[in-house]
Parts: structure tokens; C-alpha cells; sequence
């Protein structure tokens, strides 16, 4: 089950933990200037009147429990509700004068405006609640999930909201079925490979979250609400099945036009896409003769991909792996540390632990952390997906093949240190609601993938760091390498298929040949790209990150620190790279 949670995951970038910044080298702090109050004002309703009443799920993802018994509108008339009061806040965000704010409120506008301009793009342009089954089966589980995902309130008053939630999603799916039409065959498709693991996440991970409550008359309304929403995605599954997939003739391509302004709205990147696709091209053969030369290195006599077999099958037992993501934790911080590469506001580390049933279909690796403005739950999890006991010894293999020294390394810097969870203990400094709820993708996950290049270029990964020798340092970079090479083919095949005609069959190629991706995980990564245009977001944030450190690195010559870099980029907040470069250049030059 891939269920859509990329929303959600991001969300949680906004954590808020009760830490005290040691970051003195940093002069990049958050304004103290004197903020408009009109500004403020205006901020504060359009998040309480516009985007948390519309996005319900994402309120209780960002600790703000009063919207956990409400959900989305999923109907006609709630999305004609939306589109005219985003239209009523563009205008309004438009309007308001930049003159009269600050440079950190100025960045907050752009910003706003931008996501409103996004939503509106997605509601009246791409329109997948008229094209995307999936958008409605995810949608609603993913409401659920976040109900469920950590203990912020007592599992009884938990399963209340979850109860509330659960007997307006029948409606849901209703809505659905009045919605849809002519959608693209292959969001059909997904949608209907998706259902089995959808209902069984209803039938057996949401009841297993809840085993502590013993209220016999809150359990029986939940027995009642999860049933009716059982049987509700059952004829969902069996209605995509024999009505909509015969008619599932629609074009998932969003276009050109489509693309560069989505582009232009959630990053603020106004690069043509012809050129765009040149600096893809450029960093996927940098990155594959990077490659070559490595396994080459390694062992000349095989070929680059049976190099890599070797790297996948190089990983430790089943009952050793949270141990071992434990001791990259501690070596990672030391490096850090010693390296000056970024501060750490604080010693606690994430708790490592096993995934939770409930989200083990969804995720091998991933970091839960609290929203920015929640109170009832201050702990974050590492979960790590171990093999259970259950399944055979083929599948446990296939599965710690997706655990070998250089994915353990590379998921740990991405995830943790320093990458997202670092970023997560910035957070308590950014006091400002728009960069607390809102987050650009190229900014918070081009941070992530930026680290995973920048530490070992750092010189993590050698020996002593990470790797006990200069055969496993190089297996390491290998690792680092395949991750570099899924990404530049994510933001190739992105352009291709949405505005120049690539087929499906295409782009699963092109990640088998190109990407170096064996061919399942080119068809999971084409079937992304084809709801998820701009997923080119990790390469493109890396590559503006590291122009962006390129350019400071210029601009202040031998007063240069790496550590004061980091500290001023996190202490920005997840804002799109252009807003950072203004803060930390004092200019509007070119992001790439």
C-alpha cells in the first residue's frame, strides 16, 4: 500500500520541541523587526477561516486537535466553497502592500500567496478531485492514519475523533462516484491496486491502535463507523472496477503551461523547462560517470549494476539493524560536532524503534515527529521497518536488501542527522505561522538530499566515519551515487512525461537504463511522476542549495563557515530557496 502521505510526512517537518538553540556562530536569525499587525491579522484568518476549516487533516497534523473530528468536504459544492474563498484571500494577499512589512514578513507573503495561487492551480486546472479515484481512498485514510500515527491525547478521546471522522467518509465516496470523470486509466488502476491494502488498513492496523480502550460503548460506535467505512470502500473497489476503468480514458499530462506555473507557484522557479531539462541531463551524467568510476573502482571486471547487486546484499541481520542505525546516530553527531558541519539545538536524539503495524505497509524508513503546535506529544520516532517473523526467508532478504551500509547511511543522514529531524529542532525559532503550517517540497527535501552528497563530501563515509575501510568508504558512495542517480531521473521523467509526450512504458525505462533502478521500482517511480508532476523537487532544492552555498561561500570569501551556512539556511524555515536567497544574499540573483 502507497498510500498518499507525502503531505502529511512534510507536515511534520513543523516539530515543535522544548529545546534552547546553541547555534551562537549564526547572525542569520529570525527578524525581530516590529511586525505589521494588519498583517498578522490577515494571516491569522485566512488560517483559521480558509485553509485549517479546508484542511481538517491537516490541522490535527500540525497539533491543533480542534479540527480532529472534522474532514475534508470531498463534494462539488465544498470544492466550489473553497476555490471562491482562496479567490476572495489572493486578492487580499495580493493587495497588501510589501512596502509595509519587513523583509521576513515580505518573504511570509510571497510565500502565502504563492500556496494560494498553488491550491487554486490544483482545484481548477489539474483538478484530480474530478480525475484521481485515488485522491478519495488515500484522502480519507491518510485522515485517519494521523489520528492514529502517535499518542498526542489519550487513545479513548483519539478514537472519538477517529469516530467522527469515520461517518463522514461513506459521504466521501459518494462524492466520488458524482465527481469522477473520464479519469486518466492508470489513476484508476493505482486506485484499484491500492483498495486491498486500504480496507485491510481499516480492518485490522486501525483496531490494533486502539487495544487499550476498554469503554465497551465507545468501542461498539467504532466497531459500527470502521464497518460502515469497510463496507463503503468495498463498493468503491468493485464501482472502480466494473464502471469507472472502462471508462477511464482521460490524459494524466498536465502540460507545459500547467507545469512551469505549478513550478512558479510552490517554489517560486520561473526557469524555462527546456532548460531545466538540461541541468536534469547534466547532473544524471555527472552522477553516472561518478558511478562508473566508483564500481569500477570496486571491481572493473563487473558491470556498474552487478556492483551494486553486491552493494545491496552487504547488510546485517534482521535483530542488529536498529542497532546499527543507532550507531550511525551517534557517529553522524560526532562528525558533526567535530566537523563543525551544523548545530544540533539538542542532545535527545529521535527514539529509534520498530514500525508500527499499521504504517509497516507503507514505509521502510521514516522519521514522526510532533507538529509545530503540538503540546500533547513531544517525542520523535525513528521507525525503522524490520522484518517480522512471519514472512520467509526470501522475503526477509528482499527486504534487508533496502538496509545495506549505504542506505542505512544515506536514510540516516536524510532522515535524521542532519538532515530532516536537524531541521525539525530549528522549528521553536521560526515564529511565524505561515512558515510553522506551510513548507516548499524543494526546500525541505532538497535540505534532505542536499546532506546525503554534503556529508560525505565532508568526508563522512571514510574510514573511521561510518565505513571500516576504503572498500566500504566506497560502497558507501555508491549507495549515495543510486540515490543521486532515482532522483535526476524523477525530475527527468517529471518534464518528459507531463509536456513532452513520454509514455509510461518510457519512463519505466528510462528508470531501469538511465536512473540505474531496477524495473519494479521504475513502474512505482512512473506511477508517482504521473499524479505527482513536479516530483523533480529533491534534485532541484539540492542543486539550488549547493549554488546557493557557492554563491555566500563567494560573497565572504575567507570568512566563510560551512557550520554558520547550515545554521543561517535551517533558521529560515522550509520558505522556497528563492526567499533564502534574498535573506542570505541580500539579492534576487539566479537560483541555478
Amino acid at each position: 500500500m502507497n498510500l498518499r502521505f507525502s503531505r502529511l510526512i512534510a507536515a511534520a517537518i513543523m516539530l515543535m520541541v522544548s529545546t534552547t538553540f546553541s547555534g551562537a556562530n549564526s547572525t542569520m536569525t529570525p527578524t525581530s523587526e516590529r511586525h505589521n499587525p494588519q498583517w498578522m491579522h490577515l494571516v491569522d484568518t485566512y488560517f483559521d477561516t480558509v485553509y485549517l476549516p479546508f484542511n481538517p487533516t491537516e490541522g490535527t497534523s500540525a497539533g491543533l486537535h480542534q479540527y480532529d473530528s472534522k474532514l475534508e468536504d470531498y463534494s462539488r459544492a465544498g470544492v466550489d466553497r473553497e476555490t471562491a474563498a482562496l479567490h476572495t484571500y489572493e486578492k487580499k494577499v495580493a493587495a497588501f502592500p510589501a512596502a509595509n512589512l519587513n523583509q521576513w514578513d515580505e518573504g511570509d507573503r510571497e510565500f502565502l500567496l504563492g500556496t494560494i495561487r498553488s491550491q487554486l492551480l490544483s482545484l481548477e486546472t489539474i483538478r484530480l478531485w474530478q480525475k484521481d479515484p485515488d485522491y478519495y481512498s488515500s484522502g480519507i485514510t491518510n485522515s485517519a492514519f494521523t489520528i492514529i500515527e502517535r499518542d498526542y491525547l489519550p487513545a479513548e478521546v483519539r478514537l472519538a475523533s477517529l469516530i467522527a471522522r469515520e461517518k463522514q467518509m461513506p459521504a466521501a465516496l459518494e462524492a466520488a462516484r458524482a465527481n469522477l470523470v473520464n479519469p486518466p486509466r492508470i489513476y484508476t488502476e493505482i486506485a484499484i491496486e491500492q483498495l486491498p491494502g486500504i480496507i485491510g488498513f481499516f480492518q485490522s492496523d486501525i483496531p490494533v491502535a486502539f487495544t487499550t480502550v476498554k469503554d465497551r460503548k465507545l468501542l461498539d460506535e467504532f466497531h459500527a463507523s470502521n464497518a460502515a467505512v469497510i463496507q463503503a470502500l468495498s463498493s468503491y473497489q468493485e464501482w472502480l472496477k466494473s464502471d469507472m476503468l472502462p471508462k477511464s480514458n482521460g490524459d494524466f499530462r498536465i502540460g507545459a503551461a500547467t507545469f512551469s506555473a505549478k513550478l512558479r507557484d510552490d517554489e517560486m522557479v520561473d526557469i524555462p523547462l527546456d532548460r531545466l531539462l538540461e541541468i536534469a541531463y547534466a547532473d544524471l551524467h555527472k552522477n553516472q560517470e561518478q558511478f562508473r568510476q566508483v564500481a569500477a573502482e570496486l571491481d572493473s571486471r563487473k558491470t556498474p549494476m552487478q556492483v551494486l547487486a553486491e552493494l545491496q546484499a552487504d547488510h546485517p541481520a534482521p535483530d542488529q539493524l536498529l542497532g546499527k542505525f543507532q550507531n550511525t546516530f551517534n557517529n553522524l553527531i560526532q562528525f558533526i560536532r567535530e566537523k563543525q558541519i551544523v548545530t544540533i539545538p539538542s542532545g535527545v536524539q529521535p527514539t529509534l524503534e520498530n514500525t508500527p503495524p499499521f504504517m509497516r505497509a507503507t514505509t521502510f524508513a521514516s522519521m514522526d515527529s510532533p507538529g509545530a503546535y503540538e503540546t500533547g506529544s513531544h517525542k520523535a520516532y525513528f521507525n525503522v521497518t524490520v522484518p517480522g517473523s512471519d514472512e520467509t526467508p526470501q522475503q526477509r532478504e528482499e527486504s534487508m536488501r533496502a538496509f545495506n551500509i549505504g542506505t542505512i547511511i544515506s536514510t540516516s543522514v536524510h532522515e535524521a542527522y542532519p538532515g530532516h529531524y536537524v531541521q525539525f529542532l530549528f522549528m521553536p525559532q521560526i515564529h511565524s505561522r505561515v512558515r510553522k503550517i506551510l513548507y516548499s517540497s524543494s526546500n525541505v527535501e532538497g535540505w534532505a538530499h542536499y546532506c546525503e552528497q554534503m556529508m560525505l563530501d565532508q568526508g563522512y563515509g571514510g574510514p573511521g566515519w561510518g565505513a571500516k575501510d576504503a572498500r566500504e568508504a566506497k560502497l558507501i558512495r555508491l549507495g549515495q551515487l543510486d540515490d543521486a542517480l532515482l532522483r535526476d531521473a524523477r525530475f527527468i521523467v517529471g518534464i518528459q512525461m507531463h509536456t513532452q509526450g513520454m509514455t509510461i512504458d518510457q519512463a519505466v525505462d528510462f528508470f531501469q537504463k538511465e536512473g540505474y533502478q531496477t524495473r519494479a521500482t521504475g513502474l512505482v517511480e512512473t506511477k508517482r511522476g504521473a499524479s505527482d508532476p513536479t516530483y523533480l523537487y529533491y534534485t532541484l532544492g539540492k542543486l539550488m542549495i549547493l549554488k546557493l552555498r557557492a554563491d555566500v561561500q563567494e560573497k565572504e570569501g575567507a570568512a566563510f563557515s560551512l557550520e554558520k551556512f547550515h545554521d543561517d539556511f535551517l533558521l529560515q524555515g522550509g520558505v522556497p530557496l528563492p526567499i533564502v536567497r534574498r535573506a542570505m544574499l541580500g539579492n534576487s540573483s539566479p537560483v541555478l
